[in-house]
């Protein structure tokens, strides 16, 4: 089976995407699938340092980044364009991810053309908020361009369920399958020690960590949590809130903005994204993960969050309604997220039991391995013209 996936861009910026394609990636190949990933080169306001127009082999799958101008955010890419049309035809099955972007354009339209079946995963862009956000600039692009596309896919893939609910109202047309993201559960058997995290951040030492792990964004909910945190603190002095997470759109100054005007501010340390040992690290620090977002698709962080054994306040627009009897799942407003905030506060021993059920959750029905093996079922079902 070959697959093709495309996406506008893999830098680390772009959040959790870039790990959900290369993470099922590398588990597809594992399971005997031969997969290639093009995507361009961006990476924010800078490019990727890698070599375009180049096959890059990583693990048991390959890589090929191309060169793109940016206009409005769409990364035009001339020679990604040229590339597809002429080599899709090897492929049995592409895999798109990401919508708003030009670069999967000509993926759909290749796929047309030469009657290759398509997969597209909108990653929680077709949400009611995310479409809702910058709403003029997207109406036009996605009635002219991205919808008739979609409505010829052989199945628009959905990560959460709340989230193929919410996006039947566009009458795409294509099934709406659900398969989530996952976690790696040798990434959680055991977290190292705090004191890497402590190191870097002193400040943060003996303190009761809350930690929110996701990019720095309007949909993310911060304007939310910083009033929350406000009155959390006033309650329990000795917390501290970690802001971790990368701003690739320019929108720390807001964010900070937030937690000054909430009185907060000297109790909050914004790290910038952190990776590897530095982010477990961080986790195993940290007493409680909230994520108080307005829109996901499905959080690669709240799975994080959990399979690191904390207790989580989570909110609807979250998605994860699975997880309702192993976090604490609220409503899209500051009460909500101060309620449980304090809930786990005062109650360490309960929330400890929490944390412990929502790791075993996690770790038994959201792996790589099982994603994998869902997408290889689904693949299979296209190619054999099977699809319900």
């Amino acid at each position: 089976m070959n697959i093709l996936m495309v996406i506008p861009a893999l830098g680390n910026v772009y959040g959790g995407t870039t790990k959900i394609v290369l993470e099922l990636a590398d588990a597809l190949s594992k399971l005997g699938a031969d997969v290639d990933v093009v995507a361009t080169n961006a990476n924010g306001s800078s490019r990727l340092d890698y070599p375009v127009n180049k096959w890059i082999v990583k693990n048991n799958y390959r890589i090929m980044y191309f060169d793109y101008f940016d206009l409005f955010d769409y990364k035009f890419t001339f020679s990604l364009t040229m590339w597809l049309y002429r080599n899709i035809t090897k492929y049995d099955l592409v895999h798109t991810h990401a919508i708003f972007s030009y670069p999967v354009l000509p993926a759909y339209w290749a796929c047309q053309i030469n009657k290759i079946p398509y997969v597209v995963t909108p990653h929680g862009m077709l949400e009611p908020w995310a479409l809702a956000y910058k709403s003029n600039k997207k109406k036009l692009y996605f009635s002219l361009l991205e919808k008739p596309a979609i409505q010829k896919a052989a199945v628009v893939h959905m990560t959460a369920s709340v989230e193929a609910e919410k996006v039947k109202n566009l009458n795409l047309g294509s099934p709406l399958i659900v398969i989530p993201n996952g976690i790696h559960r040798a990434d959680f058997e055991s977290l190292p020690s705090p004191e890497i995290f402590y190191e870097q951040f002193p400040d943060t030492r003996d303190k009761t960590l809350v930690i929110f792990l996701g990019r720095i964004d309007p949909k993310k909910g911060l304007d939310l949590l910083a009033t929350a945190f406000g009155k959390v603190h006033e309650l329990f002095p000795e917390t501290h809130l970690i802001v971790a997470g990368q701003d690739n759109i320019g929108f720390l100054p807001t964010a900070k903005g937030y937690f000054q005007a909430a009185g907060c501010n000297e109790a909050v340390t914004f790290t910038g994204m952190l990776s590897g040992d530095l982010k477990y690290s961080a986790l195993a620090a940290a007493r409680i993960y909230v994520a108080p977002s307005y829109s996901e698709g499905f959080s690669m962080s709240v799975l994080e969050g959990m399979a690191s054994g904390l207790p989580c306040v989570i909110t609807t627009g979250c998605n994860f309604p699975e997880a309702d009897q192993v976090s604490c799942i609220v409503d899209i407003d500051v009460q909500g997220i101060t309620q449980a905030l304090i809930g786990l506060l005062q109650n360490p021993l309960e929330a400890k039991k929490m944390g412990d059920r929502a790791r075993e959750f996690v770790l038994e029905n959201y792996t790589w391995d099982k994603v994998a093996e869902k997408m290889v079922s689904l693949y299979s079902q296209i190619l054999n013209k099977t699809i319900e």
